[in-house]
């Protein structure tokens, strides 16, 4: 067996993934915390306001962060319900529940900033545009894949049941991304992707970036925190468990 196929296996072991969580998580939540701090006064009070939308386009330094984390979460849940199925990999399970209501959280986030953002943009609080339809489709999927989960009494069930749902919505995150190319939408295209001659300011893109960074580690210690309890729910009775448990306490 190659050193990448041992350490693959390694990292499937609850009892090393959490040992390993355990180190990364401060470093995490420092990281975080910087990155934050930077971007929120960067895309608050050091970049300009927009030519067109003026001060109210600063709701995009979280609108897009949480959208952008909301479709990552739910191809990161989907992976890993698809190698707990196959490979019957009890911690990839344990990940994609765990990340389930991370993408929900950040969905509605989404959802909430754009319709805050819409209003004196469009004028409106709510219009059924492609990206956002599909949007709440993928809020719909999060949910339904929760619900799906606790609807079984045998939880392995269950896993395996929501990760099918989980496998199958993977078809609309590609709409999600491509429906302004696909449709006639109200949102514009791409900004940050084009980075021969970016459409937008560079102090604005700099927040931009930082704000989607700061949001992807912020939701990644949070799918951390949320594995390792999961791990130490359906692990509770495992001798390692307990040493751990009387470690911390």
């Amino acid at each position: 067996m190659n050193i990448s196929w041992q350490w693959f296996h390694r990292l499937s072991s609850p009892k090393w993934f959490y040992q390993l969580t355990s180190r990364w998580l401060p470093w995490i939540w420092t990281l975080t915390a910087i990155l934050f701090a930077f971007g929120l006064y960067q895309g608050l009070y050091n970049s300009p306001p927009d030519y067109q939308q003026g001060d109210s386009v600063r709701i995009m330094y979280l609108h897009v962060p949480a959208a952008f984390a909301s479709m990552f979460f739910y191809v990161l849940m989907a992976v890993a319900a698809a190698v707990g199925y196959i490979w019957r990999i009890k911690l990839a399970h344990m990940i994609a529940i765990s990340a389930a209501p991370v993408g929900a959280a950040l969905t509605f986030i989404a959802l909430f900033t754009g319709s805050f953002w819409g209003r004196p943009t469009w004028g409106t609080w709510w219009v059924w545009d492609a990206r956002i339809t599909s949007e709440l489709i993928l809020l719909f999927l999060y949910f339904g894949f929760m619900a799906l989960h606790k609807s079984f009494e045998d939880r392995e069930v269950g896993d395996r049941a929501a990760g099918i749902l989980a496998m199958v919505g993977l078809v609309n995150v590609p709409i999600i991304h491509y429906s302004v190319y696909w449709w006639n939408t109200l949102h514009q295209g791409a900004t940050i992707s084009k980075f021969e001659k970016p459409s937008i300011d560079g102090q604005m893109l700099i927040a931009l970036m930082v704000m989607i960074f700061a949001v992807m580690l912020f939701s990644t210690a949070i799918l951390l925190m949320r594995t390792r309890i999961e791990i130490l729910d359906r692990e509770y009775n495992k001798q390692w468990v307990q040493h751990e448990i009387g470690e911390e306490s």
